[in-house]
């Protein structure tokens, strides 16, 4: 039984929405987001990556941010920002490379995910965690979606497809080449209709928003115990979501980036993993991005190499262990590199598939990094078999692309 419901969003004007709408707050670091809202400066990014209203060099993690966010959000919903005045949902499409992906924006009930509905598949970063529970606590809203999956319904899919045959309320193609759409869904016997059947769906998975989903539950359940007079019937014990239906969703590689050998020459390096890997040069980052499971590229100083997994030395019929990040960390970050947990451990650094082999190279050129892993990617059967067994992958194994925009639907904790 998954609980969604409607909700008073709030959202851009319709003439603002490509301007608003930005990347999520861990698409871009800081700089890249000063940048960014230099280019638009009505950018929704003012809200979650609000640092770059402060001083250059300002922690991001200052309580200076979080209360500037809230200031900036304020600001926002009086000239920029709408809000809708009854309980709505809404469908949100996304078109890029020709993969079509359509979802169900509603809110979710924190109760699932403290009562194990929500799957999990990941452990998630504790500062991380921190800062998620912070700006939604200082915030008063959540200002960015879980991105979640469940198993296909033809009667959702049906339901969905048949709202859409009307004009959109948002449609456009942000900076990146992704075409956005979003309906408003206000038709009431149709929204308690898909009520009715995720009513039906035993537990959905989270694709992207770890740290959101535990946190947007942590700061339910806080508000929660501080107030003698809850009832239940709170905004606080809800959520922001996106729901999209497995077959639509495609997880693209997650990969590596470390900044030394651990004390260890090139020489050193290579002969270790050679006991591990059977590795050949490779002539150009073009051609060098793994081709199938257990196969590995690595950029060290100035050559590729693609590493490909001794297999008959390692026992791969455990689903989590089998797994290319698990084995990366097990076989070589961990007893070579000397990185015992990447959840907290500042040598490692992890980029997202979409920036390509160009920004693994880049790293490692500019000095930053020493070396970097690109890892073929895992399937979503594999998410949901590992998540089914209630086991873990371990952090930054899967990235989805296209990213949930941010500002084009936030969820106020407050009833308005």
């Amino acid at each position: 039984m998954v609980r969604i419901k409607g909700f008073k969003g709030i959202r851009p004007k319709k003439e603002l929405a490509s301007r608003i709408a930005s990347p999520p707050y861990d698409v871009l670091n800081s700089n890249e987001a000063r940048i960014a809202v230099k280019i638009e400066p009505y950018s929704f990014l003012h809200v979650v990556k609000s640092e770059v209203d402060l001083p250059p060099g300002t922690d991001q993690y200052d309580p200076a941010v979080y209360q500037k966010a809230a200031d900036n959000l304020s600001e926002m919903r009086k000239d920029k920002l709408i809000q809708d005045q009854k309980p709505v949902m809404y469908i949100y499409r996304q078109v890029m490379d020709e993969r079509t992906q359509t979802g169900l924006i509603a809110v979710q009930h924190i109760d699932d995910y403290l009562e194990g509905k929500v799957k999990i598949h990941e452990l998630t970063r504790e500062n991380k965690e921190k800062d998620r529970i912070t700006h939604i606590d200082v915030v008063n809203a959540h200002t960015g979606p879980v991105f979640y999956t469940y198993p296909d319904d033809k009667n959702i899919d049906k339901m969905i497809a048949d709202s859409i045959d009307k004009d959109p309320e948002y449609d456009y193609t942000s900076k990146d080449g992704v075409h956005h759409t979003l309906w408003l869904l206000e038709d009431r016997n149709t929204i308690d209709s898909l009520i009715g059947h995720f009513d039906k769906i035993d537990h959905v998975y989270v694709a992207d928003g770890h740290h959101r989903s535990k946190a947007s539950a942590m700061v339910g359940k806080m508000r929660r115990d501080a107030n003698p007079k809850h009832t239940g019937n709170e905004e606080y014990n809800w959520f922001l979501a996106v729901f999209f239906p497995a077959k639509q969703l495609k997880i693209i590689d997650y990969n590596r980036v470390v900044r030394d050998l651990n004390g260890l020459s090139k020489k050193e390096f290579l002969s270790k993993m050679e006991k591990i890997f059977k590795i050949k040069k490779i002539s150009s980052s073009e051609s060098a991005k793994p081709t199938e499971e257990h196969e590995f590229s690595m950029y060290l100083l100035d050559h590729w190499y693609q590493l490909t997994l001794k297999k008959e030395l390692f026992d791969l019929s455990d689903p989590v262990k089998s797994l290319d990040s698990a084995l990366l960390t097990e076989l070589v970050l961990e007893p070579i590199l000397g990185i015992k947990d990447i959840r907290k451990d500042k040598r490692i650094d992890f980029v997202g598939g979409s920036r390509g082999m160009e920004a693994l190279e880049g790293r490692v050129n500019a000095g930053e990094m020493a070396l970097s892993f690109a890892l073929h990617p895992i399937t979503i059967k594999q998410l949901m078999d590992v998540a089914d067994s209630n086991a873990l992958m371990p952090p930054k194994t899967t990235w989805f692309e296209p990213k949930l925009q941010s500002g084009l639907f936030i969820h106020s904790l407050e009833d308005e």
